[in-house]
């Protein structure tokens, strides 16, 4: 974790804290924690507002005596982590915000009253916070700041004919102002300048998971060399074992799945192939004797995987149980952290949605991860006659640096006896 978004807080300013109490609720990349008080007081400050973000350390709040003098404290407003003055990035609209409740109030005749109201410091803040946003550059557009943007669209300047003195060569407040002054043209109508109307899309603001998801897949596809292995297993078996099983868990109210099947036979199959097993530490390979199985289940803002302890020593009814369960508390966002980090290898299912074969990417430091397409039945030659079978395709993505080709083999063959032959998990 390297920030969080605050949900919501559950003191107000002026309330009595005593240690353990739970002060506000923080999102994280996977779930929703609970930020716990450290020490005795009064919470006397909040920096960072409801939906706001901040770097871990950054200080978001002031817990002190009555009387204790929090003058010097500097805090967080959101957008990430704190800078050397207490400002922050924010996103556009906390820039523009800032800027109005400051600098640029102060520089409009009009606004007299409100830049009394603001403090230098707030107003150097504010101005610093709205002049270091990059609202362009990389899509052809000009590189301005969200102040001297709105600045120039009321003055109806272009600011494309406006020299920029910022970082990078970004327009920023003082550029246009010296424009006004020198004069410059009010835009041209050309299909150069064309922007999308608002009603044509929406920006979605990206969560703390989505952005853990990007971070960690940059990780994963560049950097690891990944190699793919995809072998066809009969599951006519399973299926009639999945019928059996049930059959004798219906007085229970039970009932064991496709994936539970799958889930049981990877851990079994893994066992007995150590060096997939495994985790890349740069300076060393780490080969595990137990089978910490992740499963990835997809949620409202992206994917997490709720990890199967000890899978190997658990029965079917155990792991469809337990991934019922955290599978509903991972889509609340309720998981604990030590619940969905720390896996030895993990499992995507998406036959449920219909999709016959996939790839899937490797979240290090493990060195494996299984794809696991839908049952389908398929025509294929069974001693020299065309029948239809029940099939399932299974892809295993392998970092090279701990699988080799034959290694990665030797366990799918593993896992399709397993599967084909269900009692093999048992041996």
């Amino acid at each position: 974790m390297e920030e969080g978004q605050l949900v919501q807080w559950l003191k107000s300013e002026g309330d009595e804290i005593a240690n353990g109490d739970v002060l506000a609720e923080i999102e994280t990349d996977k779930a929703t924690m609970e930020l716990v008080a450290r020490g005795d007081g009064v919470l006397r400050k909040i920096f960072l507002q409801e939906g706001g973000t901040a770097e871990v350390g950054a200080v978001i709040g002031v817990i002190a005596g009555e009387d204790e003098d929090i003058s010097d404290v500097e805090g967080t407003t959101g957008g990430g982590g704190a800078s050397a003055d207490g400002s922050s990035g924010g996103d556009e609209d906390d820039g523009k915000r800032d800027a109005e409740e400051g600098a640029a109030d102060a520089s409009d005749k009009d606004g007299a009253a409100s830049a009394e109201k603001a403090t230098p410091k707030a107003a150097a803040s504010g101005q610093a916070r709205a002049e270091s946003q990059d609202d362009g550059g990389d899509d052809g557009r000009v590189k301005a700041s969200p102040l001297a943007r709105r600045l120039a669209e009321d003055a109806g300047l272009e600011l494309s004919r406006i020299s920029g003195s910022g970082p990078g060569g970004r327009v920023v407040k003082r550029d246009v102002e010296k424009a006004k002054e020198e004069g410059v043209s009010a835009p041209s109508r050309t299909a150069e300048s064309w922007t999308p109307d608002e009603s044509e899309y929406e920006d979605v603001p990206v969560s703390q998971m989505r952005k853990a998801i990007a971070k960690r897949l940059v990780q994963s596809i560049g950097p690891v060399p990944t190699f793919y292995l995809t072998i066809d297993v009969d599951m006519g078996r399973a299926i009639e074992a999945r019928k059996s099983i049930n059959a004798s868990l219906e007085k229970e109210g039970l009932k064991i799945s496709f994936n539970d099947i799958v889930l049981k036979a990877t851990a079994a199959a893994l066992r007995q192939h150590p060096n997939c097993n495994a985790q890349w530490h740069d300076d060393h390979i780490r080969r595990y004797n137990a089978v910490h199985l992740g499963v990835a289940v997809a949620i409202e803002d992206g994917l997490i995987t709720p990890i199967i302890r000890n899978a190997h020593r658990k029965g079917l009814v155990q792991i469809g149980e337990e991934v019922k369960e955290m599978a509903g508390r991972a889509r609340e966002k309720k998981l604990k952290p030590e619940e969905y980090t720390g896996a030895t290898f993990s499992v995507s299912n998406l036959g449920m949605f219909g999709i016959h074969e996939f790839t899937a990417i490797i979240n290090p430091p493990e060195a494996g991860i299984l794809a696991v397409g839908g049952i389908e039945e398929t025509p294929v030659v069974v001693d020299g006659e065309v029948v239809v079978r029940p099939r399932m395709r299974v892809t295993m993505s392998c970092d090279h640096r701990v699988i080799d080709g034959a290694q990665g083999s030797r366990f799918l063959q593993t896992l399709k006896t397993m599967l084909e032959e269900p009692a093999a998990i048992l041996l």
